[in-house]
This record gives C-alpha cells, structure tokens and sequence, in this order.
C-alpha cells in the first residue's frame, strides 16, 4: 500500500476568516442574540418593512461576495500518482528492476514493474476517491429564497442575498443565511445538523439572550442550512457565504490536514528499515566479495551485480502491499456484514489502535426517537421501561392523561415495519400518540369516538395547544367513553383537552384531579405539581402537563377563550431519547478492551448526565458544559487538556469545542500520552472533528452528508454498539496483517541467509582447511527462482492470512500501541530466530548436495539449487502453518478455521512439484527433478521449523 506521508490537503491559502464589515452587528460589539431586531437592522442600515435598494444590494454583493462556500483546491491527479511511487519500498524494487534490465534479465523485471504497477493502481484509485465535504455542504443552500427589497417581496436565488436582507422562512424550506428572527409565527427549525439539538427549537424574535448563549440556546436567531419543520418567520440576514456558521465549518474543514493512519505510518517506517538494511548489507556483501576476489573483471561484476539484485528481490516482502490491501478489503466486506460500511480502507486497521471514543449522543447512544417514558398523575410516578407500557398505565387515571394527549395531537397513526404502534408528524406528539397506543388506545378510535371540532395551534406566546371534541354517541365499542364519561359524567356533550408546559396549562386550570375525583386546585396542589414538574426535569426529560374540562356545547366556532378557561389539570408526562439496550454492554466491553468512552453533544447537560448514567458513564457524574471549555481555553491550555483527559461527559458544545477535544486528547503532553481517537457524529457541526480524528464515524440513517463525506466509517444502523464491533475487526485486521509479516520477514531473512552464508564462510577459508569450500560456492538460488519464492511461497499463504478469524481473546487485549511499530513486540524477536534457522537450515541440506568443484550451469550446481529451493519452500509452508497464531497451536485451532490456508499451502506444494517435475518449467527455473528420498529429505527439514515455532507457544503458553 503506497504511504501517504505526504497526503496534506493542498489548499490555496486563503485565509477563511469572518468579515467584519463596517456598521455590521459584529462591529457594535454585541452579537445579534443579544440584541433588539431593530437595533441589528440600524447597524446594518436595512428597513425591515422594506429591505435594501437594489443598488445597496449590488454595492454589497461586491463587497461581501456570493452567499456561497468557497471550496479549496485538492490535489492533482499528478501527484497522487507521484505518491504511488515516492516510498522506500517501490523505490528499491524499481532499482531493482533497472538492474534487470541491466543484466538482461527482463523476465525478471517484467515481474517485479508488474508487482509495481498494480500496487500504484490500488493507491491511485483509493486516492482519487475526492472528498465531498464542501459538495454536500454547498448542496444544504435553498436555491430559492422570499425577499424583501425595495418595498416588494422577490423570488430570488440563494446565492444572492447580502448582509440585510429581510428573507421569508416557510415550513418545508431550509434556512438560506445566518441572521437575527424579526417576526415569527409557531416558527420550528430542526438545528441537529449544527447543534445535535434532538427534536425542533421553538424560535421566538422577542426576547434578548446573553452574548456568549450557546447556538443551541439562540432562539431568536436562524441559520443557514436548518429546516424549518413548522410555521413561519421573517429573518434579518447578518452573515451570509464563509462568514456564517455553516461557512465557518466549511472553513475548519478546508483547514485542517489530512494525516495518515496509523497502518500507513507503520508501512512507511517498515519500508525505510528495509530499504536502508538491505542496502547496507549488499554493500558489504558486494565489498567482502571484492576483497576475497580481487577481480574487477566485467564477469565479475555481472556476478556481483546478480546477488546484489537477488538480495535485493530477496530483502523486500512485494506481497505485503497487496496483503495489506486485501485484509483490509476482507475486512471492509465483514464490517458491512456488521451495518459498518467503510469509506477508507486504511481506517480498519486504525480501529484496532483506537484507545477512545468520542461518541454523539443523540441516534448513536439512543435511539433518535422521542418516547414516553414516565406519566405522573396525583404524585404517584409510572415508569414506561422500553416500548412496552407498564401495566398501570392503563389504569383510568393514566389511560385518561394518555388518551388526552393523544386526543390533544396532529401526528398521524401508524404501523412500524414491527407491525408494533407508530405515528408520523412532530416527534413530541408522535411519541404521545404511540404511548397511548401501546396502552391500547389508539388515536383512530379516540377520535373515531371523541371527533375533533376545533383546535388552537401551540404558539410561543401561550405555549399550549388545545382541541375541542364533540362526544359521538352510538359510536361501536363504546368502550372509550368511559375514559371520560365515566370518570366524570356520562351526560357530557364535548371534551376540550390541552397540553403544553407546566406553567401554562396550570395558568388555565382551576381544578385538579386528585383522589379519584375532580378537586379545587389550591396552593398546596400547585406546589406538588412544581415539585414534581422539577424532579423529572432533574431528571433530564422533557416535561408536559395535560389538562380537560367538560365542553357542553362543541362547534368549529368556539374561541380559545371559552376553550382555555375552567380546565382540570390531569397530570404530567416525561419524554426522553432513551438509551439504546445494547449501548451499555457494548461500552463494558470496550472498557474491557481498554478503550474508554466519552460523550461529546451539543444536548442540554441534564439530559446528557441522565443518559450518561443510564449507560454507566461518568460514574462522578460530572459534566462540563461548552461554555466551561471556553473559560478553559482562555485561561490555560492544559487544563483544558486536563479535562478533556479526565471528564467524560461533555454538553452543549460546538464544533469549535469538538475540534479542540480531539486535538487535545491526540495530542500528547502532561495532561497524558496521545490517544487514538474514533470520534462519532451526525451533523455538519460535527464534520471538523471527524476529520480531524483518527478515525472519523459518521451516522448512515439519520447523519447528514457532510458529516459522511468527512468521515472514514459510516454505520448503517447508527449503532454504537456497532462501533464496538468495528473495533474488534480492527483488532483482527492488525493481527492478521501481523501474522503476515511474521511469516514473511522471517522467510526474506532466510533468503538472505541463503545468499551471504556461502561468501561469509568463504572469507574464513584462511582460519581452516574445510571453509575453503565454501569460497567457491556458486549462488545457492538464482533472482528468478527468489522472485517466484517471494510471489508464490510468500504471496499465496500469505494473502489467506486476510482470512484468519479473530482470535478469543482480541477484545481482553490492549489496544494497538499507536506508537509502536509493526516490528513491535515478540514480532522483531521471532524474525531474529526464525529466519536465520530457515537459512541456515535451506543452505546445509543443499551444500550437502555439492561437490565443491562443479562452476556455473553444471548438473551438480542445479541439484544443489533445487535442493536448497525445495526445503525453502517446505519450510515457508510449514511456517505458514505454525504462525496462524502467537500462542495458539495449530493442533488446537485446527486447519479448518482458515480453509483458504490450507488451500493455499496446498496449492503452493503443487505448483513447486510442477516446478520440479514439469521439463519445461525446471528449465525455466534451473532445476533438476528430486528422487522420492531427496524430495522426503526436503520435507523432513522442512518441519523443523514448525516444531520449533510450536515449541515456542507451548513455552509462552505454560508461562
């Protein structure tokens, strides 16, 4: 796999930074929250009722520019090709083919130009994969807008607005800029792609906010790229293009560098340690050689430059980059068994190093849906636990606070691909006409029995909504009636229901259900209602109280009034996210894994510590808020750090906030070591951070496209406990990749061996008689017969290590040093003895073969070259076989856990049998056909180093 050490984003440095124009908000020194409407509208000397000239908009759109983002240059495809072939590990084969060519050997190096060609065509292609992040997010911009200009109202592109502006929101359209609400109507904007904010705000133009409110608290201010899910408003336009906050995202992402992944890193580290070993050790072979010669002659130096390019093809393993590629390829194919598709291949193997994960709340450690979760009626409190209702909530009291909000709502019913209750509309009311299903009233037979007559809308101002029913008698199953019938009276003709907040309904209430009965609401009842309102907010769910009266005569022609006056307060319901079941088992596991979790969202900090302790995070209970962090990072940059080390639970933060947690936790200093980091998230607010992670996860259902196009892994099923399991894969995929080398650099140190031992021992031939054989020792393999060694003994076996399973106890093990590389460990160790035994071993079972006479192209030369080539090869095979696992042995694993091992062994025996046996092939490679006791010799010497590879386990094993 190419290193990418030099993949950066390569951008035209201009710098993104907000404009400041003169008589801007920005300039008056308090942001637009904090400030009336009309006082913005005077700084940026726009008429609200009017808006700007036409020629004010013209001299404005040249000055502040198209309300657009502004994408950075990437890289040519040029130099990602350059890349494919700017590493140690291509350079030195290159060499190594131009020697070929040198020599005349050009089978030789058609082979190895091969292994280049489709090494750079893999990276190229994975390269040119251009990053989307600025293409989705230009693509959240309406391209229509309502504005005002001139004293008429225009239909105008998105892209020609202009600081002042006065532009119409509608329920179904997106916000087209950033600016400050002038007037709004039950005006709802879903701002989770920026805030993480679950479910849509209420926006409200009245009203002044603190200038350092979080985005998520500025209700009286839009901004570009959220929907308006409801009503309609009037938006005074203050930033447009790469000055809003969607633009100063789009800013953070342009800005920030692309690094390599750990794989990467550890692949460039390798590739530069071969190329300077095998370097140094031909130079001296090459000069040990000249001295023990003394001969300069150009035969030679042909034969010099023969083993210096045998050592060179022996040195390097060619089939790890299509290892590599392909385990990590297996991988993605696993992973998207698991609803975990991954958009880099590189990232799998990151996974397995990943030390932390920063988590999204909403949709990844919940479940994204508003539910019912407590009902609280005359101070007694029922639990919902999951989507099954507990049994009291059919009792009357319950049923009667269920069947009101259900009755009191606009969602349509529905039926989930379950076959379970479901509703479609606002999630708030959606979630209330669900619970009342679940207690087996459903909204169409409520309103099949109670029609509804007339309603009054929830608006900011009263904060209720109300509906009128008429009781439809003679209705079949009359079983409902008696909800209120019942309960109350059967002689009623009508029923208004009412919910909204607690203070609200109360303000139209004068009785209370209490005791079974209708009683006078006084102060003491009120005081228990506050109480209980408080503690489930404590609690962090959503709060909303329900109200009813007796309506005797319903008609379409009632006024709020009449309808809001004289009602029952009924009781209070909770709504929360609830945790996802599987969340908490699936952080117990990485925790056992050694991989802790944080929770990073833009959500409210109650509703995040209830979660959090649902889940079994922050056992302190602490959560640090956004504006926490700023102070931090005002006052001293490790204490920031400090927290971000040691606090688990972060709420209300913004993009910026995110961004500076990553850096802080990858970052080491004396806060702690760098930490890996897998960082979750759903939004464009969360796009700078997932880039900037090691190993960005973006949400596949409800995620928005920036967010994807910024990330490495998308889950399908915005799971976390999917995370956990992509871990775990990663884990394998290292391992395997591991494996792979432990079986290959071994084998190349073996060649190696092979190649040098018979100089090494001829240069001793003065210290004794018996070394002087080995003086005149011919090259014991040719450069084809190492190429065809390292292509098929190598490659074959080696490519069914992408196969090997996960091993038990991948997920009790630490994570993957991020600072170690790949020779880490017991890794560099066994290479140390393994290969040196396989050489050792290859070359004194072939010398034996030699009659320490024979020169080039003899019979006996042959014969000994095929037999230091077959026990080689068997001894490779059988190496292949033992190194499956570091402790495990075969025996116990069994051969059947990796078919593809065991066919690619066997494949491997039979095409160096055809090898040996076929005429036309032993004259391509050299070699002579073995008798049946020669070829039973090479394979007993092959064993060896399976038991002793075995032997080597079993120790570990018994330690």
């Amino acid at each position: 796999m190419a290193r990418r050490s030099s993949r950066r984003t390569v951008l035209r440095r201009r710098v993104l930074r907000p404009h400041v124009a003169p008589g801007s908000a920005v300039r008056a020194g308090r942001p637009p929250h904090a400030r009336p409407a009309d006082d913005v509208a005077t700084s940026l000397r726009t008429d609200l009722r009017a808006g700007l000239p036409q020629d004010e908009v013209e001299r404005r759109r040249a000055e502040y520019g198209p309300n657009e983002l502004i994408e950075a240059a990437g890289r040519s495809p040029w130099q990602i090709l350059y890349e494919q072939f700017a590493t140690p590990m291509v350079l030195l084969l290159l060499a190594a083919a131009a020697v070929s060519v040198a020599l005349g050997k050009y089978a030789d190096a058609a082979v190895i130009l091969l292994i280049v060609v489709l090494n750079a065509t893999l990276g190229y292609v994975q390269d040119r994969r251009a990053e989307r992040s600025m293409a989705a997010l230009k693509q959240m911009a309406s391209p229509l807008v309502a504005v005002r200009r001139g004293g008429e109202s225009r239909t105008v592109r998105s892209t020609d607005l202009v600081p002042g502006d006065v532009v119409t929101l509608e329920a179904g359209g997106r916000v087209p800029a950033d600016g400050r609400l002038v007037a709004t109507h039950q005006l709802r904007i879903d701002e989770a792609a920026l805030t993480g904010e679950s479910g849509a705000v209420t926006k409200a133009a009245d009203g002044l906010l603190p200038p350092d409110a979080p985005l998520a608290d500025r209700v009286n201010c839009a901004f570009a790229g959220t929907v308006v899910t409801a009503g309609r408003g009037q938006l005074l336009v203050t930033a447009t293009g790469m000055r809003n906050e969607l633009g100063r995202i789009a800013g953070m992402l342009q800005t920030l560098e692309s690094e390599d992944p750990p794989l990467q890193r550890r692949l460039g580290e390798l590739g530069k340690t071969l190329a300077v070993a095998v370097l140094v050790v031909i130079a001296a072979v090459v000069a040990l050689e000249l001295l023990r010669r003394r001969d300069v002659s150009w035969p030679a130096l042909k034969e010099l430059a023969e083993t210096a390019l045998s050592m060179a093809v022996a040195a390097v393993p060619e089939g790890l980059p299509a290892v590599a590629t392909i385990g990590l390829a297996t991988g993605a194919r696993r992973m998207l068994r698991r609803n975990a598709l991954i958009r880099r291949l590189p990232a799998i193997e990151a996974l397995g190093s990943v030390t932390l994960i920063c988590s999204d709340k909403t949709g990844t450690l919940t479940q994204n849906r508003m539910t019912v979760t407590q009902l609280e009626v005359d101070g007694e409190r029922v639990e919902l636990p999951g989507d099954a209702p507990a049994d009291d909530a059919g009792r009357p009291p319950f049923a009667l606070l269920l069947a009101a909000a259900a009755l009191c709502n606009d969602a349509e019913p529905a039926v989930g691909p379950d076959g379970e209750p479901a509703a479609v509309g606002e999630p708030t009311e959606a979630a209330l006409a669900v619970a009342a299903a679940r207690a087996g009233l459903g909204k169409e037979e409520l309103e099949r029995r109670f029609p509804r007559v007339a309603k009054f809308p929830f608006d900011s101002d009263r904060k209720r909504m109300t509906t009128v029913h008429r009781v439809a008698r003679g209705v079949d199953g009359a079983a409902a009636l008696p909800l209120f019938g019942g309960l109350v009276g059967e002689d009623w003709e009508g029923v208004a229901c009412v919910k909204g907040t607690v203070g609200s309904v109360l303000s139209v209430c004068d009785h209370v259900w209490t005791s079974g009965a209708v009683r006078p609401l006084d102060g003491a009842a009120e005081e228990r209602v506050e109480a209980a309102n408080a503690a489930m907010v404590a609690e962090g769910v959503r709060v909303l109280a329900v109200g009813f009266r007796r309506f005797d005569v319903p008609s379409a022609s009632v006024d709020p009034a009449s309808a809001e006056t004289g009602l029952t307060f009924l009781g209070l319901l909770g709504l929360s996210d609830p945790a996802r079941p599987e969340a908490a088992a699936a952080i117990a596991e990485c925790r056992t894994a050694g991989v802790r979790v944080k929770m990073i969202t833009g959500d409210h900090p109650l509703t995040a510590a209830v979660i959090a302790r649902d889940l079994g995070l922050a056992s302190d209970g602490r959560v640090v808020t956004g504006r926490e962090l700023d102070d931090l990072l005002r006052e001293d940059g490790d204490a920031f750090a400090g927290v971000a080390r040691a606090v688990d639970v972060f709420a209300r933060v913004t993009p910026e906030h995110k961004l500076k947690l990553v850096e802080a936790l990858r970052t080491a200093g004396p806060a702690g070591p760098a930490e890996v980091v897998a960082m979750t998230g759903d939004g464009v607010n969360d796009a700078p951070a997932l880039k900037r992670a090691d190993i960005g996860v973006a949400m596949g259902l409800g995620g928005t496209d920036v967010a994807r196009e910024a990330s490495a892994m998308v889950l399908t099923d915005d799971n976390f406990a999917t995370i956990v399991a992509a871990v775990k894969e990663g884990r394998t995929v290292y391992g395997n990749i591991r494996k792979f080398l432990r079986y290959a650099l071994p084998s190349n140190v073996s060649e190696l061996w092979v190649m040098t031992l018979g100089p090494l021992l001829g240069l001793f031939a003065f210290a004794a008689d018996w070394l002087a054989p080995f003086g005149r020792t011919p090259l014991p393999l040719l450069p084809l017969q190492i190429l065809w060694i390292n292509l098929v003994t190598d490659g074959l076996p080696g490519l069914a290590f992408a196969a090997e399973p996960p091993e038990k106890d991948v997920m009790r093990r630490p994570p993957v040093d991020p600072r170690a590389g790949l020779l880490g460990g017991r890794l560099l160790q066994h290479i140390v003895w393994a290969g040196p035994t396989i050489g050792l071993l290859s070359f004194f079972v072939g010398w034996a073969y030699w009659d320490g006479t024979s020169g080039e192209g003899s019979q006996n030369v042959d014969l000994f070259r095929t037999v230091v080539f077959t026990v080689l090869t068997f001894s490779q095979m059988c190496h292949a076989l033992a190194v499956r696992s570091d402790t495990e042995s075969l025996f116990s694993q069994g051969l059947t856990t990796n078919c593809l091992m065991v066919g690619a062994v066997g494949l491997t025996v039979a095409l160096h049998l055809a090898i040996l046996y076929v005429p036309a092939l032993a004259d391509l490679f050299h070699v002579v056909p073995l008798t049946a006791g020669d070829l039973l010799l090479c394979v007993l010497a092959g064993t060896v180093i399976f038991w002793a590879v075995e032997l080597q386990k079993w120790i570990l094993r018994s330690r």
